[in-house]
């Protein structure tokens, strides 16, 4: 591919991306699902002057248990202090913030057309095969649904599959010329910076680093030396950035470290996060027996694989799958391949409950990169193959990518406005409710007390309400919550199935006697609040 050919394929598929990411963020106007909201609401925070904090408290596993809560307990900051960029310039609205992801999204669209191309050229492909691959592999991913959603929601997703697909790409370099010292200290220092930012981004940059560390000792050919080198010389800038944000977490929860992420790992039930009374211990878990146990992890094995990888890009993914065996090999791969593989099994042998709720799906973009680069591989070898035993004499390198691209554009065109739409009407609930309750005589409102809810953060950004998640758990837990933070008398609940809430309020003493459900009328006729139950708390 000759400089001018790269660099035409470099604005087609970025204009691409970025006008497809555009479209979505405009149909897209509400932070949904709730860590979106997180994100935008402490960024908010942040340039509004209240600095790295939030008005929800949605777990309760790490103090200090205050408002305005600090934020990132769990979590990481690099998503909301991208997102503080373009809210700092165009103000402090949702549509201010995605831009950080819109144009992250476009910058994953061509690290996967350079990750495509260099597939190609280590593969010694004829030029049209090789152009097909690499352009194909931009052009797919800049319409690829789960990519362009997640574009569109100034989350961790975009911005980490974005800083891991340059990691893969450098280790590539490297792998490709571990001589020249000067040039691959460049690279590995770079590489080192990379893992840091990811660091900032998603904790799952763990299996990232530990992906390096077994890439370099391919790469440095046995050499205990040169792997302690190319190791070293890119953790010691890894720590350097990360460093800061751990004395911040020292300071400000008593933990460089994000603890509550390892507790995750005893949850029983994806409720579980939001534990008051009955919070994950390594008893509980284990009292659960082996039957169980067991049971979560192939729970959390099939919708990693099925609902995360398979489902979202149909039918790209699926060829991906069986194209990835003969393609994996690739050097410029090797890191990805290594990645995907540790944060897949780590999130369902480690965390098969949490996965359920959003762990693997928040890290996976790189890995749905992978696939589409492995289905392109695999339909242009079969593409070359029939050819070759038709006597095909024309190329048609073209259809691999044709299809993908065609598939991929289609089913974005047509789920995108209905997730759109969705985010539209839980936007208007939340705005709708303070005004529901005031008419109930339940009031709330930033001068009253905490409310509990089952979305915490969508209300308390929506509304400026301090709120307290409502823990799957008895009655008696939930008035003890109310009880440690004073002035609180109001609960609202979800109606979700497998869920104690709102049901046990019906049916426990405790419930009946200090739980008085609240009538939420809906003025404007459109079922708001059917999945909705609100209570007063009448206990003292």
């Amino acid at each position: 591919m000759t400089r001018r050919e790269a660099w035409l394929s470099l604005l087609f598929v970025g204009a691409t991306a970025l006008v497809t990411r555009i479209w979505a963020a405009s149909l897209i106007t509400f932070p949904r699902p709730e860590d979106t909201a997180y994100y935008v609401g402490v960024a908010r925070n942040l340039v509004t002057g209240r600095g790295l904090v939030s008005d929800a408290i949605w777990n309760f596993g790490t103090p200090p248990l205050e408002f305005p809560r600090p934020a990132f307990e769990v979590w990481l900051p690099l998503p909301s202090l991208l997102a503080a960029i373009p809210m700092s310039l165009f103000g402090t609205t949702f549509a201010s913030a995605q831009w950080s992801s819109v144009l992250v999204g476009t910058l994953v669209a061509v690290l996967a057309w350079r990750l495509g191309a260099d597939v190609a050229a280590e593969r010694d492909l004829p030029p049209g095969r090789a152009r097909a691959i690499g352009l194909g592999t931009g052009l797919t991913t800049a319409v690829f649904l789960p990519l362009v959603f997640h574009s569109a929601l100034p989350d961790s997703t975009i911005p980490f599959a974005a800083l891991v697909l340059v990691a893969c790409l450098l280790a590539g370099r490297i792998a490709r010329d571990p001589g020249g010292m000067r040039l691959a200290d460049r690279r590995v220092l770079a590489l080192g910076l990379t893992l840091g930012l990811a660091a900032l981004t998603r904790n799952e940059a763990v299996w990232l680093a530990v992906g390096w560390a077994m890439v370099a000792w391919g790469i440095s050919a046995g050499s205990r030396a040169a792997w302690v080198r190319l190791v070293a010389a890119a953790a010691v800038p890894a720590m350097i950035v990360f460093a800061p944000w751990a004395v911040r977490d020292w300071i400000v929860f008593g933990n460089p470290l994000p603890g509550q992420a390892l507790t995750n790992a005893l949850s029983l039930k994806g409720t579980d996060i939001f534990a008051w009374g009955d919070p994950p211990t390594l008893d509980r878990y284990l009292a659960a027996g082996l039957p169980t146990l067991l049971a979560l992890r192939w729970e959390g094995f099939v919708h990693n694989l099925v609902s995360v990888l398979l489902v979202t890009g149909l039918p790209i993914t699926a060829i991906g799958m069986l194209a990835l065996p003969g393609t994996w090999r690739a050097s410029a791969l090797r890191l990805l391949v290594v990645f995907s593989i540790l944060a897949f099994a780590t999130t369902t042998l480690l965390f098969p409950v949490a996965t359920t709720w959003g762990t693997f799906l928040h890290a996976s973009a790189a890995v749905l990169v992978l696939l589409v680069v492995a289905a392109l591989v695999g339909l242009d070898r079969l593409i070359a193959a029939i050819g070759a035993r038709r006597g095909w004499t024309r190329p048609v390198a073209w259809l691999g990518p044709f299809m993908t691209v065609a598939a991929g554009a289609l089913f974005t065109v047509a789920l995108i406005p209905s997730f759109g739409r969705g985010g539209d009407m839980v936007r208007d609930q939340y705005a709708a409710l303070p005004a529901a309750l005031a008419a109930a005589g339940a009031p709330i409102g930033p001068d009253l007390g905490p409310v509990i809810a089952r979305s915490p953060i969508w209300l308390a950004e929506e509304t400026g309400i301090r709120t307290l998640a409502l823990p799957d758990e008895s009655p008696a837990s939930v008035l003890d919550l109310a009880r440690t933070f004073p002035g609180t008398t109001v609960v609202i609940s979800g109606t979700n199935p497998g869920e104690r809430w709102p049901g046990i309020a019906r049916t426990d003493p405790v419930g009946t006697g200090c739980f008085e459900p609240v009538a939420l009328v809906d003025p404007s006729g459109r079922g708001l609040f059917d999945d909705l139950r609100a209570f007063r708390i009448t206990c003292p």
